[in-house]
């Protein structure tokens, strides 16, 4: 098995040689990047597995990065920042990102949630390769009121109006629909949609919920994905409809 590629994306060099010291310990290849710019382009001129991304770059924010790379690749990203307050940890995930360490921080810890992070994607893929050697009946269009997820086309409508998601956004919406009108808590959604019990931030499904929330319509719809305070998520009937 070829070794994973990580892009490590800082404008300090000490950054680079520290991390890419453990990466390399655990058997990883290493891209380096000293701004945003050079990170696109590494992504796109190579096979990257997972990106560890500083937030503050001399070009870009590197979540400017991430919501670029977002647009056609589903690699996890950890972000690397000084800011510490909730706010912006938050910010971060909403965007996409899969962890998010703050300064000052372990170089060591850090390679090890690449490890981590990197073999639970590696067991989701796994289990999707499974799922598609059984032998099964092609899905139907999923509905719930207005909302239309077709899991074999990754496309989303409602209304019959298409909405662009990302391919984990689907996938969300398509467990959701499967389990309608059904409480389902952060873990449940984080096995079930990431493939693999979540380390470190139960707040990715938050962050995932509130960007599929503001690209569905609020007009001329009877769903609503509900929050349950203290649990989870539910879709279910808008309120009074």
């Amino acid at each position: 098995m070829a070794p994973y590629t990580i892009l490590v994306c800082d404008d300090k060099e000490a950054v680079h040689e520290s991390l890419s010291f453990f990466l390399r310990k655990e058997g990883m290849e290493v891209l380096d990047a000293y701004d945003g710019a050079g990170a696109l382009l590494q992504c796109v001129s190579h096979k990257v597995d997972l990106a560890v991304l500083d937030v503050s770059l001399p070009d870009m924010d590197g979540m400017e990065v991430c919501r670029l790379l977002r647009r056609n690749s589903e690699i996890p990203i950890i972000f690397l920042s000084a800011r510490t307050e909730e706010e912006d940890r938050i910010a971060g995930l909403e965007i996409g990102g899969d962890d998010y360490v703050t300064k000052p921080y372990s170089p060591r810890e850090v390679a090890l949630r690449v490890k981590k992070l990197l073999k639970r994607r590696a067991v989701s893929e796994t289990s999707e390769s499974s799922d598609l050697q059984q032998p099964a009946p092609s899905p139907s269009m999923l509905r719930f009121a207005e909302l239309s997820v077709n899991p074999e086309t990754m496309e989303v409508f409602v209304n019959g109006e298409k909405i662009d998601m990302t391919g984990r956004e689907v996938q969300f919406l398509t467990y959701m629909i499967e389990n309608k009108n059904r409480v389902l808590n952060r873990e449940q959604i984080l096995t079930a949609v990431w493939g693999y019990d979540y380390y470190g931030e139960t707040r990715t499904v938050d962050a995932t919920v509130k960007r599929i929330r503001k690209k569905l319509p609020s007009e001329n719809v009877h769903f609503s994905i509900q929050s349950i305070y203290g649990v989870g998520y539910r879709l279910g009937p808008l309120e009074g409809s």
